[in-house]
């Protein structure tokens, strides 16, 4: 099997003064995981690398560059699933641990829950000696503006969160043939304390099966959830449609039924693969036959040759 990854930096919309970094942060985070891949690594291992290296890149919504819940506070959701397996581990509301998606891996590989949750989640990473990070480390000036900026009454969080939906995620398929997904989130903008998407919900926020494909997406959380959108999207694959096909179908489909706006990266177990959305942008990156692809608005689909050393 050829190894493949694709990963996502978040669909919505990205200001001008930050879609050079956005597409620079995914490119950065889609090679990281390639290099694993050619190496002969695993999908789960590239999956968890990329999106690592993106919760460590402050332009995203996830690790150090959360947006903040109602009080100015930090919550984080992850998840990583397995395809060969079908395990999966997720967390939820995490606060003060730099890469939840180290975490998430844990709960699935050293324990025989699905997804643990806020206190929980931290006494499991303190065992794990996972060390915390100080909140104010994960906070950015730019999160911390569009959270005074969505204080007053009258303010429009949810129409402000197209501005930075940063969700990341990656899907991949190792020489083996098998596959991975994995997501990472701070949520949304001035979210309720405690709230929990799309992202620590298996189906939802990730899926991935060796039979099928895998899926991550980003976006409307509360609206992915209603459509289950990762699992409706490998269904359209089991019925005979490409990634593509099966990724606009769902989206448009959401899009109906709850006017929910968002986007995919996708993969089947023969490697073909599709980043779609139906938002206003999503940054992306893919890495395939030692080429490197990017994008970030609608049907635009950049290429370089990787640099073989």
């Amino acid at each position: 099997m050829i190894p493949v990854i694709v990963v996502h930096g978040g669909a919505g919309h990205i200001s001008e003064e930050r879609v050079e970094l956005s597409r620079q942060g995914v490119r950065e985070a889609v090679l990281h995981g390639y290099r694993i891949l050619q190496r002969g690594g695993t999908a789960l291992d590239a999956v968890e690398e990329a999106v690592v290296q993106m919760e460590n890149n402050p332009v995203f919504n996830a690790g150090r560059g959360s947006v903040l819940n109602e009080l100015g506070d930090i919550e984080m959701d992850a998840i990583i699933m397995d395809g060969k397996t079908l395990n999966s581990g997720a967390v939820s509301a995490v606060r003060r641990i730099a890469n939840p998606i180290k975490l998430s891996r844990l709960v699935m590989e050293k324990t025989n829950h699905v997804c643990l949750t806020g206190h929980g989640a931290s006494r499991f990473a303190k065992a794990m000696g996972i060390p915390e990070v100080p909140e104010e480390f994960l906070k950015t000036d730019y999160s911390r503006m569009r959270w005074k900026k969505n204080l007053p009454p009258g303010s429009n969080p949810v129409q402000c969160q197209m501005g930075k939906m940063g969700t990341v995620g990656a899907v991949a398929i190792d020489a083996e043939g098998n596959v991975a997904s994995a997501t990472s989130t701070g949520g949304r903008l001035n979210k309720m304390v405690g709230r929990v998407g799309d992202t620590a919900c298996v189906g939802c926020g990730a899926y991935a099966d060796n039979y099928v494909g895998a899926a991550s997406p980003t976006g409307c959380g509360e609206e992915i959830m209603k459509v289950t959108l990762c699992r409706l999207i490998l269904f359209h694959m089991e019925q005979g449609k490409s990634p593509k096909e099966a990724s606009d179908i769902a989206l448009a489909y959401m899009f109906e039924r709850v006017q929910g706006f968002g986007g995919v990266v996708v993969l089947d177990k023969t490697g073909d693969w599709a980043a779609r959305f139906n938002s206003k942008q999503m940054s992306w990156a893919a890495a395939k036959d030692d080429q490197l692809y990017n994008g970030l608005y609608k049907d635009e689909l950049l290429s370089m040759p990787i640099s073989k050393t």
